[in-house]
């Protein structure tokens, strides 16, 4: 899988893929993250790639020039599956999504800024447009590293027992069970007898009870 990411900030993408995970999927070769500077493609001598907005109001907005440059020159190396705008007001993230975009070649994340980018973008060059959340970031930046991070770990190879994500929250749509380590007794908190057991099949139909309770008692919409 190869995911590129355009900023305008592109230093505050550097740290999330240089550490544990993200860091060992990319130096065993099973994921190439590229992080591109808007910036290198803008056509004036100062590197502007905002603008103020048509019909007045506050906040820059990134100009659609520099966008759909940076955008044919990747496009004109390898044909990519999705070109992803990060926005507040896309279709909100969640796992069912991930697994999609973890079976893909090549994605395209473009981080916003400022006020937004030109609706024009939007309309032509783009084609999924997603939020992390109901709330509003200074930029793209850290919603692509949470996109990148949920999709990554999903990838064949990446993580040492594949089976660990297939048991993470939101899978078929309920919460995790709890999970307890050493020692068993700590202070009279005890772990649950059933964990010790070794009957596996006895531990399996303790954690999905424990899972619909969990998801009953936090999140009861995931399981309507």
């Amino acid at each position: 899988m190869r995911i590129d990411i355009i900023s305008v900030v592109p230093e505050l993408l550097r740290s999330p893929f240089e550490h544990s995970i993200l860091k060992r999927a990319i130096s065993k070769g099973l994921v190439e993250v590229e992080i591109h500077n808007l910036r290198d493609y803008a056509t004036n001598k100062h590197k502007n790639v905002d603008d103020y907005q048509f019909g007045g109001g506050a906040g820059m907005v990134l100009m659609i020039e520099p966008i759909h440059r940076c955008l044919q020159a990747l496009q004109a190396k390898r044909t990519y599956d999705e070109v992803i705008f990060l926005t507040p007001d896309g279709e909100t993230w969640n796992q069912p999504m991930a697994n999609q975009l973890s079976l893909q070649k090549n994605l395209i994340l473009l981080c916003g800024h400022y006020k937004g980018i030109d609706q024009r973008v939007r309309e032509h060059l783009i084609t999924k447009e997603i939020s992390i959340g109901d709330f509003v970031l200074s930029g793209g930046e850290l919603a692509a590293a949470v996109l990148a991070d949920s999709i990554i770990r999903l990838v064949p190879g990446v993580l040492n027992d594949e089976t660990s994500a297939l048991t993470d929250s939101f899978q078929d749509n309920l919460l995790a069970p709890p999970v307890y380590t050493r020692p068993a007794d700590y202070d009279g908190w005890k772990v649950p007898d059933v964990l010790l057991s070794g009957n596996f099949k006895e531990i399996d139909a303790w954690r999905e009870q424990k899972a619909w309770e969990h998801t009953q008692n936090r999140r009861p919409d995931l399981l309507k």
